[in-house]
C-alpha cells in the first residue's frame, strides 16, 4: 500500500470512530515520537503508478469539498440553546450537507441531498434509514408510500408533521447500479461517514424523544445488534442522553396483513406520547383492539 492510499484508509477509519462517538484513541508513545522526524527527501520524486494516476486525472476539478461536521457532544448538547442560535447552526449544517461529495458513488447517482424537514424546536424526533426513489427526486424524506402513512401515525398522535421533526441516517440515496426501481439498505462504511451529520442534527434540535423507523435506523445509530427489530421494537435505548424508541418502518407495515403489527406500532407511540407527557384519550388508547 503506497503512501496516499494508507492516508486515504487512516482518515476512514478515525473518521468512523469519531462517527461511533469516539473522542480519545491510545497512541504507542513510540509512534508519537516518530511522527516528530523529518522525513528522508527523495532525490527524484516517486513515481506515480498508473492507477493512481489514473485517479487523480479523471476527478473533476472541484471546490474544496464539505467535510462532515464533528458530532455534537453529549456536554455540548445539554446547553440549551436560543431559538435563533438552533436555527443558525442547523442552517450552517444544511448546507454543508447539500455540498457533501464524501461518497463518490452516492454523489453520481442522486439527484438531491434529503437534509431533513420539520420543526428544529421540536420535542420528538423520528429518524429513518436512507432516501427512497421519491425521497430522492422531491429532496424530503418520507414522501412516498411509507411517508403518507407515517404522518397517518403522526396525526394519529395528536401531531402534525410540520410540528415534528423527520431525519435519516444516510442523506443520499443508496445507489442501484441497472435497477431503475427498488431501493437497497445501506452500507456500514455509508451510514458510519453519514452518521456525524445526524448526530449534529440531534444535538441541535434536543429532542426529548427520537423514535427509529426499523432496523437499519437503530443500528445507524446504535452499531449492528445481536437482535433483530421484532425483539427491539417497544424497548427504550439511549442514544446521548436521548430516549429512543425503536419501532417497525412504515414500509413493513405496508407489507403486513391485519392488525396484529399495527397494534404494536400504536403500543410504541403510546409509549412515546406518555413519555412526552402529552393527552391520551380512551379512543386511542383502543386503537387496532378487537370491538
Amino acid at each position: 500500500m503506497d503512501f496516499p492510499e494508507l492516508l486515504d484508509a487512516t482518515i476512514r477509519h478515525l473518521e468512523e470512530e469519531k462517527a461511533r462517538g469516539t473522542k480519545y484513541l491510545q497512541v504507542d508513545p513510540a509512534n508519537l515520537q516518530a511522527l516528530t522526524r523529518p522525513l528522508p527527501k527523495p532525490d527524484t520524486p516517486a513515481p506515480t503508478s498508473p492507477r493512481r494516476m489514473a485517479q487523480v486525472q479523471e476527478r473533476p476539478a472541484a471546490p474544496a469539498p464539505a467535510l462532515a461536521p464533528e458530532p455534537v457532544s453529549t456536554q455540548e448538547q445539554s446547553k440549551p440553546f436560543s431559538r435563533e442560535e438552533k436555527e443558525s447552526a442547523m442552517a450552517e449544517l444544511r448546507e454543508r450537507a447539500l455540498q457533501c461529495v464524501k461518497c463518490d458513488h452516492l454523489v453520481s447517482s442522486r439527484n438531491n441531498v434529503v437534509f431533513g424537514v420539520g420543526n428544529i424546536h421540536t420535542e420528538l424526533m423520528f429518524v429513518g434509514e436512507a432516501p427512497g426513489m421519491d425521497e430522492d427526486r422531491q429532496g424530503e424524506p418520507f414522501v412516498g408510500k411509507a411517508g403518507e402513512l407515517l404522518n397517518k401515525i403522526i396525526g394519529a398522535m395528536g401531531l402534525q408533521r410540520e410540528g415534528i421533526y423527520i431525519g435519516n441516517v444516510l442523506k443520499c440515496r443508496p445507489d442501484t447500479p441497472g435497477q431503475r426501481y427498488g431501493n437497497r439498505k445501506p452500507t456500514p462504511v455509508e451510514m458510519s461517514t453519514c452518521l456525524p451529520y445526524l448526530a449534529s442534527q440531534i444535538g441541535i434540535i434536543q429532542p426529548k424523544v427520537i423514535i427509529c423507523l426499523g432496523a437499519t435506523a437503530v443500528e445507524g445509530l446504535f452499531g449492528k445488534s445481536q437482535m433483530g427489530i421484532t425483539r427491539l421494537r417497544g424497548t427504550w435505548m439511549v442514544y446521548r442522553d436521548v430516549p429512543v424508541m425503536p419501532t417497525f418502518h412504515p414500509s413493513y407495515l405496508l407489507r403486513s396483513q391485519g392488525n396484529t403489527e399495527k397494534r404494536k406500532v400504536w403500543e410504541d407511540m403510546l409509549a412515546v406520547m406518555e413519555r412526552l407527557e402529552l393527552s391520551i384519550s380512551d379512543k386511542q388508547k383502543g386503537y387496532f383492539l378487537p370491538k
